[in-house]
């Protein structure tokens, strides 16, 4: 009789094991889908969801439900791939004084800061993010964790330290000077062996063309991408020179319009087609906004960025910007902003590839606002077509980071980073800034 409930017992527990490997299985009814590629929505659609990956795309009339699955009704709702933010900075949550924040809260960094940013950037419908510009091991602990499962965030592809010629005095630990072509290549190899995503590479207008052509090459020869920015016409040119993959903000501070000699060297790279597009970051909103954010404080005491801060550093951020017609930061901001669209425009008729990428965590821009702000802008305030910016932070940056076969649209065989808005996105844009339904591999986060 013993031996007999022991085998049972047993068979019961195996029985029970076998079942908690069953893949949950969700089905995502009733919202009109927009998939990434850019084609016509799918009205009352279909997504079947197992485990970690979208196994099914398709209508209610063409799509059987599977019994045992769980149905989330998107009735009324546009869904639509997890969004990417191509420039964010984990490493600042909104402070207004750099020097400051970088004296105080480098220890809290990796346990706090940087995985809050992550959370908050999640909650806000980015599934997937580009960190440009953080200390490397910390960059590398938090993007693992997220990884791992041991914390919420959206999942990140993570540059570590900035590549400069000098960095600027107190950031040595999150800016790397280059000394040389062969201290160049020994700072990638480092930042290689460390399994960095991506390189950021800034005032390289400083740098010989030595010193950052041996940067930029060794990145290649390590299949690690180069983004570089572009401030000024000089760090232009010597990024399109040397094959930069990408280039980041507006730039050339108040001028109106890039040089013809540089929009020239943009033309002749776009149409090199072996080469790939030419993709851009313009990160225009923290810019174009800022009047506003001055003038409509109210706008600051949404407490989405609070998520995952203590009181005492979210008091800390306050506190820096209680005067925001004083910042520093801002000043020229005024005269900057009607040269914004210009620059775009300008982008735009050369044939480069913008992408969403809005540098949140500067002054005053959390990562729980950014994202949506900068859709809004392109497209309420410049024109662009709402389907261009959705797939310029969807599809494009997906292709740019060499997972578009994991994520980036609504397919089967790709990981389920879905989601779900009310309303017609196309039609307001801005409704994405309260996102209703976050799904990230499969797991429903909101």
């Amino acid at each position: 009789m013993k031996s007999r409930i022991i085998f049972f017992a047993c068979l019961l527990c195996t029985m029970s094991i076998s079942y908690g490997q069953q893949p949950k299985i969700k089905a995502l009814v009733g919202g009109t889908l927009i998939d990434g590629f850019g084609a016509a929505p799918i009205k009352n659609s279909v997504i079947i969801i197992e485990g970690e990956k979208i196994k099914i795309v398709g209508n209610q009339d063409n799509t059987p439900i599977p019994e045992n699955a769980e149905v989330i009704s998107t009735e009324g709702m546009t869904v639509l791939p997890g969004l990417w933010d191509m420039h964010v900075h984990t490493m600042i949550n909104g402070h207004a004084d750099y020097g400051y924040w970088d004296k105080t809260y480098p220890p809290l960094l990796k346990d706090v800061i940087m995985p809050a940013s992550a959370h908050q950037l999640l909650m806000a419908g980015v599934t997937s993010a580009r960190d440009l510009g953080a200390p490397l091991e910390e960059s590398i602990a938090v993007r693992d964790a997220i990884n791992r499962g041991d914390i919420p965030g959206a999942t990140l592809y993570v540059s570590g330290p900035f590549i400069q010629h000098k960095p600027y005095p107190g950031t040595e630990d999150f800016r790397w000077g280059v000394n040389g072509a062969e201290d160049g290549r020994k700072k990638i190899r480092k930042l290689a062996k460390a399994g960095v995503d991506v390189i950021k590479l800034i005032d390289q207008d400083q740098m010989s063309m030595e010193e950052l052509k041996a940067v930029v090459d060794e990145a290649h020869k390590h299949n690690l991408k180069v983004v570089a920015h572009g401030h000024r016409p000089e760090e232009i040119r010597r990024g399109l020179m040397v094959d930069a993959d990408c280039f980041e903000h507006t730039g050339l501070s108040s001028a109106p319009r890039y040089p013809d000699d540089v929009m020239e060297m943009i033309k002749e790279r776009t149409a090199q087609m072996n080469k790939g597009p030419l993709f851009w970051c313009p990160t225009v909103e923290g810019l174009y906004n800022y009047e506003y954010t001055r003038d409509n404080m109210e706008k600051l005491d949404n407490d989405s960025w609070h998520l995952g801060l203590p009181d005492s550093v979210i008091t800390d951020i306050k506190n820096s910007f209680k005067h925001p017609d004083r910042l520093p930061y801002f000043q020229l901001t005024p005269s900057r902003k009607p040269t914004l669209q210009t620059k775009i425009n300008q982008l735009l008729d050369a044939g480069v590839v913008l992408m969403i990428g809005t540098d949140s965590g500067i002054p005053m821009k959390f990562h729980s606002q950014s994202t949506w702000n900068e859709l809004d802008v392109w497209v309420n305030e410049f024109g662009i077509d709402p389907m261009y910016a959705i797939r310029a932070a969807t599809y494009w940056p997906a292709l740019w980071m060499g997972v578009a076969d994991e994520v980036g649209t609504v397919t089967p065989g790709k990981y389920a980073d879905i989601i779900a808005v009310e309303g017609d996105v196309l039609r307001y844009i801005s409704l994405l800034q309260d996102v209703d339904m976050v799904i990230k591999h499969g797991k429903r986060y909101k």
